[in-house]
């Protein structure tokens, strides 16, 4: 059984408040994201996907998958995707020290910097691994001009007993206007993301519904 609500509820948007969990756009819009990469077999494969809709997205990248394929998350920005941090080294923020967390933040920030002229430093976003964060290290990273973006809808694709009939299910049946959605462009969940991702497409373009970054 996994810890994770398919549907955000509105009880924990309530609890939460100062966390970025849906938008309300003036037009039928959907916000899809992408955690964990750049990773040079998948992400180059989702933004091609993503361009045959005329789609961007906002990518939230682990510092050291950012090192290790800076050419990737430079075609990422050129593309006119958006960027955000998902620490340096994906840590769980209830199992780690604030210090040593606030840490990981500021290198993954730092790489995201190095590889990117395009970056508005007034606008920082920050999506937790795991979505566990304690509300100290929030605090802090907000102080420092972070905004802190959850989801909507998750599309589970990253779960090894999700099928990827399942995935799609779990997107389809819970997406409306304003939803942040959750995918990841890794290898762990490209078997659901190969089949879930441009059913998604087509079924939200057919819709009526278009796709912004978040900003």
């Amino acid at each position: 059984m996994n810890s994770f609500w398919i549907k955000t509820k509105k009880i924990t948007r309530w609890i939460f408040p100062h966390y970025i969990w849906k938008l309300n756009p003036a037009t039928k819009c959907v916000y899809l994201t992408f955690d964990d990469g750049p990773n040079a077999e998948v992400t180059p494969w989702v933004m091609a996907e993503l361009a045959k809709h005329n789609a961007k997205a906002t990518f939230f990248c682990i510092g050291n998958n950012i090192r290790k394929n800076p050419e990737i998350f430079k075609a990422l920005i050129h593309s006119g995707h958006a960027v955000g941090n998902h620490t340096q080294n994906h840590l769980k923020g209830w199992e780690t020290t604030n210090s040593f967390y606030w840490n990981d933040v500021a290198l993954c920030q730092n790489e995201i910097e190095i590889h990117s002229n395009c970056i508005n430093k007034e606008s920082k976003l920050f999506r937790p691994p795991y979505g566990k964060i304690k509300p100290s290290q929030s605090k802090a990273l907000r102080k420092k001009g972070f905004k802190i973006i959850m989801w909507d809808v998750i599309s589970m694709d990253f779960d090894s007993k999700t099928t990827p009939e399942k995935c799609l299910k779990n997107v389809l049946e819970n997406v409306e206007n304003g939803s942040i959605i959750v995918f990841h462009d890794s290898k762990k969940a490209f078997k659901n993301l190969e089949y879930t991702l441009p059913k998604t497409l087509t079924f939200l373009s057919q819709n009526g519904y278009q796709y912004d970054v978040i900003q």
